[in-house]
């Protein structure tokens, strides 16, 4: 197909194409940026789930804070979620769980953001075609009415010719939808996966914060012996 041509039937669409057109580019977008967001989300989690583990069975629990405070990683709001609640509980670890839980799920909801757009696009896009696609045909028809009210002859060619028009707002529309729904399931299936990855994570974290060993004290200096007023002969 021709540059010329499409422009022909992207003009003959009218609103239809050009809401399925808008529609195909927003599923675009959301489905790079959404690449973007999750690029390295397992990996980056993986390796300051191992630092900060490394740290916790030491018994350092401050070298822990620290290094999930300065990572960006999707598991670090997960980990000072337990260090905040285990500092308010004065370290007696009550209710960390279910503050490692709640926060895994804010983090869930913020990786899952914008999908709905996909899925929206991906079950109304079809619908929308198919209504571009009648609106067609009854222009089509009535074009023949015209036809034969001015003397025409009505054949066959006059209905045909729009009709072949129109359907082109159906394929678009199914390709659009198609577009949209491959992007959703890919994103389904990897965030299920990176929620699982998340969820253990956390889990362990919970566990090793629990069992971590204290760090000994440090040993208290000797005093100095105090000075006397006067030295002996």
């Amino acid at each position: 197909m021709s540059l010329t041509e499409l422009l022909h039937y992207l003009r003959l669409g009218g609103v239809t194409m050009a809401i399925l057109l808008l529609a195909s580019v927003v599923a675009l977008g959301v489905a790079i940026e959404r690449i973007i967001a999750l690029w390295g989300v397992s990996e980056n989690s993986r390796v300051l789930g191992e630092t900060v583990h490394k740290h916790l069975l030491r018994g350092d629990l401050a070298a822990a804070r620290t290094a999930a405070e300065r990572s960006k990683a999707a598991v670090a709001d997960i980990f000072l979620a337990g260090f905040d609640r285990l500092e308010r509980a004065r370290l007696t670890g009550g209710g960390v769980e279910s503050a490692v839980e709640r926060e895994r799920a804010q983090v869930g909801l913020r990786l899952r953001r914008n999908l709905w757009l996909l899925a929206t696009i991906g079950s109304l896009a079809p619908f929308v075609g198919l209504f571009g696609t009648v609106a067609g045909i009854m222009r089509s028809f009535k074009d023949l009415g015209l036809d034969v009210d001015a003397g025409g002859t009505g054949g066959t060619a006059t209905v045909m010719t729009g009709i072949s028009e129109a359907l082109i707002a159906t394929a678009v529309g199914i390709l659009v939808a198609v577009m949209a729904m491959v992007f959703y399931n890919y994103f389904q299936a990897r965030l299920a996966r990176v929620l699982v990855e998340l969820r253990l994570l956390g889990d362990e974290f919970v566990e090793l914060l629990h069992e971590r060993p204290t760090l000994p004290a440090a040993p208290a200096l000797p005093e100095p012996a105090p000075r006397g007023d006067a030295t002996p002969v």
